[in-house]
């Protein structure tokens, strides 16, 4: 137990003190005047515009968040069907898998502004480009997951009578868990930013949006606060998952 404590204090340890210290040196760059404050504002500066505009960045926020949270419900789920249909049927996945690592080619900037062209400057561009954005790595990771099974244990629970709906229930699902949640935290990190990308090419409001106004604006302490802001979602984010990952698979916990 203490030993786990010393361990769990030392990863939270470790990383604060690394920010801690970039805030420091940053801070004295800018106090003795290397770069100009127009262009690097100080990390007092920063707290202070999001304190100031506190109330309108989580106005914002709250736009960014729910354009995520729908764009990765959908995501995921298409990329769980996805990769159980291409488990199941081979030709299909012969078929389907070129044209998924195809769809991740095209630049996300190149494709933004074609889908605010055609869909609108509401929401919905941006939760098709979140789904788009996302359903990869979870369809990709979870058929690898499927697939890293080994043939004799399926054979041999096929021998016992099981069926396919069995053997997906109660084998590959809950070995492809490790998969599913690797790519889960891609996915959340990437929807997040594909969001804020979308914003700027068009909308109402949403940090993007927030952003490309104080960028007009000139004021780059504000600018520097929202992409701290978007930074604090993406790892708040990515911690909920691992909190779900935790209670999904507390056989992991004891490792």
């Amino acid at each position: 137990m203490k030993r786990k404590l010393q361990s769990t204090t030392s990863k939270a340890v470790l990383p604060i003190g690394a920010i801690l210290v970039l805030l420091l040196l940053w801070q004295g760059v800018c106090a003795m005047g290397l770069v100009p404050g127009f262009m690097l504002p100080s990390p007092i500066q920063v707290f202070q515009a999001f304190i100031s505009d506190f109330g309108l960045l989580m106005q914002h926020a709250y736009v960014t968040l729910l354009e995520t949270l729908i764009g990765m419900i959908i995501g995921i789920a298409v990329g769980f069907l996805l990769a159980v249909l291409m488990d199941r049927f081979e030709p299909l996945r012969k078929a389907l898998y070129p044209l998924i690592v195809l769809t991740q080619t095209i630049p996300t900037v190149a494709i933004a502004p074609l889908l605010v062209l055609w869909f609108g400057y509401e929401m919905l561009p941006k939760i098709i480009l979140i789904v788009l954005v996302v359903f990869f790595p979870i369809a990709v990771n979870l058929l690898d997951g499927y697939r890293s099974l080994d043939q004799d244990t399926l054979n041999l629970l096929r021998s016992m009578g099981a069926g396919n709906k069995q053997l997906f229930l109660y084998v590959k699902f809950p070995a492809a868990l490790g998969h599913f949640f690797s790519s889960l935290k891609i996915a959340v990190s990437y929807a997040v930013v594909s969001s804020v990308i979308a914003e700027w090419l068009g909308g109402f409001s949403g940090l993007g949006v927030y952003m490309t106004r104080v960028k007009k604006a000139y004021s780059f302490d504000k600018m520097f606060a929202v992409i701290f802001l978007i930074s604090l979602l993406s790892l708040l984010l990515i911690f909920l998952v691992n909190v779900l990952q935790k209670k999904c698979m507390p056989w992991e916990n004891k490792k």
